[in-house]
């Protein structure tokens, strides 16, 4: 009686602990079914039949194996297994028999096995059924649903979970009914039916409290929080997350609560709060190392970069996707390897680097195509096709859109599809098919209505006025460019703006009207130099401001128009202050050429302050600029506009502060160009003259500056001026007599307009483009009738300044 009382203590024992581990969950292991023991035979449990001596040895052998949880160990657990089915089964022993079958299933899951794993569930299934044991039957239904789950057969998971669904409840297990509510709830969330969902989660929560599962009910907050994520609802999400923070640390789930951490980051990255988003993403972190999490851990550095990248801190962006791709590497995940190859490959990209982005892109694409991600395939031969067209690659270009194009179609993306169809618009653009061009943009425009992206249907409402413009119907391209204006103001897209108020500006400027064109691009330049302004990243101000230089040329060349046709209205004086205002560099090129601490007198908590402002007005436009491409409501506009406004109001009052701190350093941070009269005054005195060049496409300008007058000059196209630069450049090596000869072209087009100004004057030069690296003083005057080699000739400029 002794041994048949120990024999049924320790089965118990095992049963009780093994069922804690093989309930799956797709949301947490819970510990489910103690009255399982109770449910099984006992004279089956009994049995001291040399068979079942044997098999618990062999039971417990394998299953301490299987508490051990590495690979290695699960292995060596399988045929411990077997052996113990074979042994049960021959002592007749149905109840551990399918117990053991039970942990059998579970190990080959664990291990990836799933459908070895699907053949020992189905064994146990009969047997629980036979010995009438509900709770392991609602069981091993439950797994088998989870095997299907993982296999991406939905349908047939729910049938699974929704059999076992009334077992655990006749069995009164509200363990058991929790989980698989959960499991119900995770599938209806993977086929995007979002509130059925939450119905599930909602249901499985307070059965979970009641039978104070606080990791399973830690895990059901999370979900919760998931979904409110996906349907926009931030601050609902961060409600349910910052509940099952707590729960997970009183439980010493460290992993899980690296992964809530994690996820309560994502949350304010997606609500632009990148600080706040940092200090959870870097909470999270340590944690993932501890507890040997790599695969999370290669998450977190990937997200962590993201803000970075972001930030426009490209540097940093760089060193976290570099650090993540490793452990990703390792962990055999081959779909998050794509996915930080195309994030290193989008910053390179951004850089300017484009063969590296190519490089990082192109081993992205095999790894994607491997996993099947047709969606981010199609993404990253959008990112190829988009360097190609940067690189002036049009037909590679051509390629890779075109192959993206059917991937977007497939997987039903209609906001890439369009972007795509806009992409392959712009190449035909470009390559001057204005047809074709006109047919893409107009396949495109249908589809963007559709998925209500307000930010793509203005870009292609202007793409298409651009095409009308080229094609000389000015009528149709004023009606594209007007529609396109008001949904540019809309959605907050300052950028695109200006874009639209110089197409409208060159086309009013066109047709004659160019007081209007000048109202226009006034407009549309004060946009740009407001934008400017706000991009914190000194990098990013740079490659930005160059995009924008063709505005520039054309505000000078309206200009100077005007002044020919008003000669006494001070148009001149406008377009050399345009010329200055063109010329405004990024504080990091004015520090180097100056070599100044402007920092010196200024607290660095103020410029902590500024940088952070600037980087959440960037967040904030970007924010809202993404809010209105796509439903929003009255109130989250609103909310979004009142955080711009503070911001904004922040800055102004630390630009005065900063002022006040250090005069010198707000005039380089926050340069003001010269006007004319500024430069006369402060500048100039009577034996200076300031020659001033703006080379343009179609002509180029020339201003001569002297204390009491200003004269405009145009000159020969930038393409005629480089040429004659690069020729004379060339000859610099050469003796000083041919110099001079090979410079005659370049300072006929440079000094002969102003050849009577030049007698006994300083010169300051202010030179443009390809002009900046000519010797100003090795020209010869034009005009003069020997040319000499020696230094003091009256042939050659003595005394000049570049500036």
């Amino acid at each position: 009686m002794g041994n048949k009382q120990k024999g049924q203590k320790t089965q118990n024992k095992l049963v009780l602990a093994l069922f804690k581990l093989i309930c799956v969950s797709g949301i947490s292991t819970m510990a489910l079914l103690p009255q399982l023991v109770m449910a099984i035979p006992k004279p089956l449990i009994a049995q001291q039949s040399a068979n079942s001596n044997a098999a618990e040895q062999l039971f417990q052998e394998a299953f301490q194996l299987f508490q051990q949880g590495t690979a290695e160990s699960l292995r060596q657990a399988i045929p411990k297994f077997e052996q113990a089915v074979i042994l049960y089964r021959q002592a007749g022993n149905k109840g551990l028999e399918a117990v053991s079958l039970l942990l059998l299933g579970r190990v080959y899951d664990l291990l990836g096995e799933k459908q070895k794993a699907l053949e020992s569930y189905n064994q146990a299934l009969p047997l629980y059924k036979s010995v009438e044991d509900q709770g392991g039957e609602a069981t091993t239904l439950n797994n088998i649903g989870k095997v299907y789950d993982d296999l991406g057969e939905k349908q047939k998971a729910l049938e699974f979970f929704n059999q076992a669904l009334p077992l655990y409840k006749s069995v009164e297990n509200q363990s058991g009914e929790a989980n698989t509510l959960n499991n119900i709830g995770k599938v209806y969330n993977d086929l995007g039916e979002k509130q059925k969902a939450l119905e599930f989660f909602n249901q499985a929560l307070p059965l979970i409290k009641v039978v104070g599962d606080q990791g399973g009910e830690a895990t059901t907050l999370n979900n919760i929080g998931f979904i409110y994520d996906d349907l926009g609802e931030k601050q609902k999400a961060l409600e349910f997350f910052n509940q099952a923070l707590p729960l997970y640390k009183s439980v010493e789930d460290q992993g899980r609560e690296a992964t809530t951490l994690n996820n309560i980051g994502s949350v304010y990255n997606d609500l632009g709060e990148k600080q706040k988003a940092l200090e959870f993403f870097n909470q999270a972190l340590p944690l993932r190392r501890v507890v040997g999490d790599q695969g999370g851990e290669a998450t977190t550095l990937n997200n962590i970069g993201s803000v970075y990248n972001d930030l426009g801190e490209k540097q940093k962006a760089l060193e976290f996707f570099n650090q993540a791709l490793p452990l990703i590497e390792l962990v055999g995940d081959q779909g998050g390897e794509a996915t930080t190859l195309n994030n290193i490959g989008k910053v390179y990209d951004d850089l300017g680097e484009k063969q590296k982005a190519l490089e990082f892109y192109n081993q992205a694409l095999p790894l994607i195509k491997l996993v099947g991600n047709r969606g981010l395939e199609a993404t990253t031969l959008n990112n190829i096709g988009k360097v190609y067209d940067d690189l002036g690659e049009k037909q590679k270009a051509l390629e890779s859109y075109n192959q993206a194009l059917p991937l977007f179609q497939t997987v039903g993306d209609q906001g890439g599809e369009a972007n795509t169809l806009n992409n392959i618009g712009k190449v035909y653009d470009d390559l001057g098919e204005k047809q074709k061009a006109l047919e893409s943009y107009n396949q495109a425009l249908p589809l963007i209505e559709l998925v209500g992206d307000l930010g793509l249907e203005a870009t292609t409402l202007n793409n298409i006025g651009k095409i009308y413009d080229d094609l000389g119907e000015k009528q149709k391209a004023l009606e594209f460019y007007n529609q396109a204006l008001p949904l540019r103001q809309a959605v907050g897209d300052l950028g695109g703006e200006a874009t639209t108020l110089y197409n409208l500006a060159f086309l009013q400027r066109n047709q004659g009207n160019l007081k209007s064109a000048l109202t226009l691009i006034d407009n549309s330049i004060s946009i740009v130099e407001d934008l400017r302004t706000k991009i914190g990243s000194q990098e990013l101000r740079t490659s930005y401001f160059a995009t924008v230089q063709s505005y520039y040329e054309f505000y000078i060349d309206l200009l100077i128009q005007l002044h020919q046709q008003n000669p006494n209205q001070g148009y001149d004086a406008l377009a050399l202050h345009a010329s200055e205002r063109a010329r405004a560099r990024s504080l990091l090129e004015l520090l180097a050429e100056a070599n100044a601490n402007i920092r010196q007198g200024v607290s660095p908590q103020l410029l902590e302050q500024e940088r952070t402002l600037q980087q959440q007005l960037n967040v904030l436009e970007h924010r809202k600029y993404k809010l209105v491409s796509n439903e929003y409501t009255q109130k989250e506009i609103d909310d979004i506009k009142r955080q711009i406004n503070t911001v904004l109001t922040q800055l102004d009052q630390l630009e005065v502060k900063i002022r006040a701190a250090s005069p010198r350093y707000a005039d380089l941070k926050y340069p003001e160009p010269l006007n004319l009269q500024q430069i006369q005054q402060q500048v100039l005195d009577d034996n200076t003259l300031l020659l001033e060049y703006s080379l343009g496409e179609n002509r180029s300008y020339l201003w001569a500056v002297s204390k009491n007058s200003i004269t405009s000059y145009v000159l020969p196209s930038r393409s005629e001026i480089e040429a004659a630069a690069q020729t004379f450049r060339e000859s610099i090596t050469l003796d000083s007599g041919a110099n001079l000869e090979t410079g005659l072209p370049l300072s006929q087009m440079l000094l002969a307009p102003v050849i009577n100004q030049l007698d006994n004057q300083r010169l300051l030069i202010v030179p443009d483009g390809a002009l900046q690296s000519i010797p100003f003083a090795a020209l010869p005057i034009p005009g003069k009738s020997q040319i000499s080699v020696s230094s003091s000739s009256e042939g050659e400029i003595n005394d000049w300044e570049r500036l």
